[in-house]
């Protein structure tokens, strides 16, 4: 994976992620034109189902300031992802059945030059468990500081 454009760093700490999947995204050219400044934000962004289509949704592209008039588009309008019907029908599933978020986890251009989105299957931690995983992550940070001292 590239360098990416956008990443939710929140994502594994609000949410127990159990499987990834990448797919594409359709984009309009100011769209893109923005994503290549670096500017976008997926923090709030998730995947629902809409008329049979997965999209995204509150994916944060910034207007593209040089773009001309009337030629821009809308900074939080819904994207569709691209998947294979197996892919698509497995995530319908899950989130119908199994009670799962579909969450970008980031967003990167490929080698080839077009825009993916890594997307994580998802079930919300509860506070007990965000407690946990600081409290985990604060021991592996003593634990290192000790070693590195001896």
């Amino acid at each position: 994976m590239n360098k990416p454009i956008a990443e939710n760093k929140k994502a594994r700490f609000d949410y127990n992620i159990t499987e990834t999947l990448e797919a594409g995204i359709v984009l309009l050219g100011s769209e893109v034109k923005s994503l290549r400044l670096g500017k976008a934000s997926i923090r709030e962004a998730y995947a629902s189902q809409e008329d049979g289509e997965l999209v995204l949704i509150n994916f944060n592209i910034p207007e593209y300031d040089l773009a001309a008039k009337g030629q821009n588009h809308e900074p939080k309008r819904f994207r569709q992802l691209l998947l294979h019907k197996k892919e698509k029908n497995k995530i319908f599933g899950m989130i119908k059945r199994d009670g799962y978020t579909i969450i970008p986890l980031s967003c990167y251009f490929n080698k080839k030059g077009i825009v993916k989105v890594n997307l994580g299957f998802a079930k919300g931690k509860k506070q007990v468990d965000k407690r946990e995983t600081i409290k985990k992550r604060d021991w592996e940070r003593s634990k290192q500081r000790l070693l590195k001292v001896q």
